[in-house]
């Protein structure tokens, strides 16, 4: 090989070691470059984070200071009611008992229920025996026949639910005395809706409302139980 041809190789060889250091400098640039995008993703990554870890911190007090305003206030009410005289716990029960005391006062004169003719009647009937408890709001008797009505101020479907797969039960258990006698079944109250008046008329019980001055009775579908 001719010295010239020597130059020549050493001059290519040269060239190719520049593109190559050129190449790789790029390559190592262009890395850096990525690396550093990373690094700002990921720092608005973190910060993102950040900001969701804070804001939750905040909707967690915001949250924790509603409810203390709410328990704050609900015992300010309390405290109010109780200085006239009413006592929360006790309003739903006072409210059951004026709804028994309007029925069974609406009954008393007039024992009534559908075509059945009732001899006696009596309010608030509660019996214990053998593990067994339970009270029944009206009851009316006659010698063949027991009507049970229960009282709510607004009725609710289980309520009825509970009259006819419990009370008669329970009824029967504890006093099984009147073993032999039909059992009929009421509901009265001062609510109802569509929905319970036809689950109750479907399934026999009676219905008894407020009507102005006076008790309307729905009794046409009684059914024995």
């Amino acid at each position: 090989m001719t010295d010239i041809a020597i130059k020549e190789l050493m001059a290519r060889l040269e060239v190719s070691h520049e593109r190559r250091d050129k190449e790789l400098d790029k390559l190592i640039a262009q890395n850096e470059v990525a690396q550093a995008k990373i690094a700002i993703a990921q720092a608005k990554t973190d910060q993102e984070l950040d900001k969701l870890i804070a804001q939750n911190e905040i909707a967690q007090a915001k949250n924790e200071i509603a409810q203390a305003e709410i328990a704050a206030s609900f015992k300010k009410t309390e405290e109010l009611l109780k200085n006239l005289g009413i006592h929360i716990g006790g309003m739903a029960n006072s409210q059951g008992q004026s709804t028994e005391e309007y029925f069974y006062n609406s009954l008393v004169d007039n024992k009534r229920l559908g075509n059945i003719q009732f001899d006696e009647i009596s309010k608030n009937l509660h019996y214990k025996k053998d593990g067994i408890e339970d009270e029944f709001d009206i009851t009316l008797f006659n010698g063949n026949n027991i009507a049970l009505i229960e009282c709510k101020y607004s009725a609710k479907e289980e309520d009825v639910v509970k009259l006819i797969n419990k009370k008669v039960s329970n009824f029967r258990k504890l006093f099984p005395h009147y073993f032999n006698h039909s059992l009929y079944l009421g509901i009265a109250s001062f609510s109802f809706n569509e929905k319970i008046e036809q689950y109750a008329k479907d399934n026999g019980v009676a219905i008894l409302r407020q009507k102005g001055e006076v008790v309307e009775i729905e009794a046409d579908n009684l059914k024995a139980y």
